[in-house]
Formats: C-alpha cells, sequence, structure tokens
C-alpha cells in the first residue's frame, strides 16, 4: 500500500522500526537515569528541596501565583493589542496600491528582523527618557512594546499567507458578483482564511507568552521565570524551582493550544473551509500563492 509522500512499511521495514524505537527508549532512560543520579550525588532529589510546593502555601501565594499573573497580563496585553494590528499590517501588504503597500511591507520586515530583546530594551530606554512612566510599571510597557512590535510583523505575515493561500476562484467569483476589493477581503477571504491561519497563529501566541520571560530576565519585570531567583534564594532549591516553574509554563501552554484546536475545529464545523493551512512563518515561503485546495 503505498501514499502519495511515502511507501507503506514491509514486514522487514516494521521491523527496523520497532529496533530504532526500542533503542531510543533505551537510550532516553540512559540519558534520564544518568540525570537523575547526577542530581542525586548534589542532593537535589533530596524531599526538602521539594517539600515546600506541597508543605507551604506561602511558595505559592508569594511567588509563584504572583510571577504566573504577571506572566499572563503581559502576554494578554500584547496578544489583544498585537493580533488586530498584525491583521491590518497584513491586509495593508495585501493593497493593489503602492503607496500602501511598499511602506507597510517595509514596516513588517523592519520590525521582524529585529530581535524581541532588542525591541524590549529600546523601549525601556525611550520610556525612561522620553516618557514619566513609572519605573514601577515601565518594565511591563517596555515588554509589551516589545512583543506588539515583533509579533504584530509577523502576524501579518501570518495573514497574508492565509489569504493567499485561498484558491484564487474564490476572489473571482467575489469580483463577478461586483463586490469591491475591501468587501471581498472582509466577506469572502479573511473568514475563510482564519481557519487557515489558526494553527500558525496559536504557536505564535505561545511564543508571545514565552517571550515574556525575556523582560524578567533583562529588564527585571516580575514574571514567572523571575521568581526563581527569589525563591531558590529563600530555600535553595533551584533545580526544584525551574522543574515547578516549567510545568507550570507546559500547562498553561497546553490549555490555550487546546482551546486553540477546540476553536479550529467549531470553525471547520461551522464555516465551509478550504482545506488550506498556513505553517509556521519561520518555514513558510514569504509572499508565495500556494494556491491549495
Amino acid at each position: 500500500m503505498t501514499s502519495v509522500l511515502y511507501d507503506a512499511p514491509g514486514p522487514k521495514a516494521k521491523a527496523r522500526n520497532w529496533i530504532y524505537s526500542g533503542i531510543f527508549v533505551v537510550l532516553v532512560g540512559l540519558a534520564l537515569w544518568w540525570a537523575l543520579s547526577l542530581m542525586a550525588q548534589k542532593s537535589q532529589l533530596d524531599a526538602d528541596k521539594w517539600s515546600p510546593f506541597v508543605a507551604e502555601g506561602e511558595i505559592w501565594t508569594t511567588f509563584l501565583i504572583p510571577g504566573l499573573l504577571e506572566t499572563l497580563k503581559a502576554g494578554a496585553i500584547a496578544m489583544v493589542i498585537a493580533i488586530p494590528l498584525g491583521a491590518l499590517l497584513g491586509i495593508g501588504r495585501l493593497s493593489d496600491h503602492a503607496w500602501v503597500r511598499v511602506p507597510v511591507g517595509a514596516v513588517v520586515e523592519f520590525f521582524r528582523a529585529i530581535p524581541v530583546l532588542m525591541l524590549m530594551l529600546f523601549g525601556f530606554a525611550l520610556y525612561a527618557q522620553f516618557t514619566d512612566v513609572s519605573s514601577d510599571i515601565r518594565p511591563l510597557y517596555a515588554v509589551v512594546t516589545g512583543l506588539v512590535l515583533y509579533n504584530a510583523a509577523v502576524i501579518a505575515e501570518i495573514v497574508r499567507a492565509g489569504v493567499l493561500s485561498l484558491p484564487s476562484g474564490q476572489t473571482d467569483a467575489a469580483k463577478a458578483i461586483g463586490m469591491r476589493k475591501g468587501q471581498t477581503m472582509a466577506h469572502v477571504l479573511i473568514p475563510q482564511a482564519v481557519t487557515a491561519m489558526l494553527p500558525a497563529l496559536v504557536s505564535q501566541l505561545v511564543v508571545i507568552l514565552k517571550d515574556t520571560a525575556l523582560g524578567g530576565a533583562v529588564l527585571g519585570y516580575g514574571e514567572l521565570l523571575s521568581m526563581n531567583r527569589q525563591i531558590s534564594a529563600n530555600y535553595s532549591n533551584t533545580i526544584a524551582t525551574l522543574v515547578v516553574i516549567a510545568l507550570l509554563y507546559i500547562a498553561v501552554n497546553f490549555a490555550l493550544t487546546s482551546f486553540a484546536s477546540w476553536l479550529e475545529g467549531r470553525l471547520r464545523r461551522s464555516t465551509k473551509s478550504t482545506g488550506a493551512v498556513v505553517p509556521k512563518v519561520d518555514d513558510m515561503a514569504t509572499g508565495a500563492n500556494s494556491g491549495a485546495v
């Protein structure tokens, strides 16, 4: 039995795959055993390193929960601003007018090319020198500014690719019934492109949430990961703290992706999708019109 992408494995290939899988599992088990042995030698598996997260609620109410709330706050503000801004920039890049398309394209490419950490640092310096923003909330402003500028540019490319992934017949049909470009975009292309670009968009939202940690590492923003320093100073359990923080990140991002998967399925059931799917911006060739159906 064959597929478009590959030939179905035969008995020998299946046996090799089982052998390779077994070797991989053994190697992973050995690596895990080595890591745990090393941690045990350094007394990182002792009960007193992990018990504060179970026995003491103070570590949660004082450090972890406030840090998680700050992470969610910065991420949510950045998402609320970056998504509509990115959508406008993406639509601008699709404009038929060069005086709109060219400047918007320059803005998108400019902010995509600058590391988000550098944008945060620039934002922090600008707020410090040219505004009266209090030093207490200046890190939040800088983090949100950097996240919005960078991710709006990335989301613009996701939107543009989502629209370009639709069959050209959609636009032709809209023109045939007398729709203008704006009406075609608003009522025909964008609603269908949403389901195509949703996976890539959710992936970028997860990136926004994780990149808030840059503000804690460099600008002193009190987000979740930055609480590692305070907890470690009080309980001397750096490894345990990092493990717990990592699990919190995993739980939050899993909840976000699960909600997005549910929303995508609901959208696909409620609207007639073309079946097009937009890959991550890092993987797609920008500017290509695939015409996938």
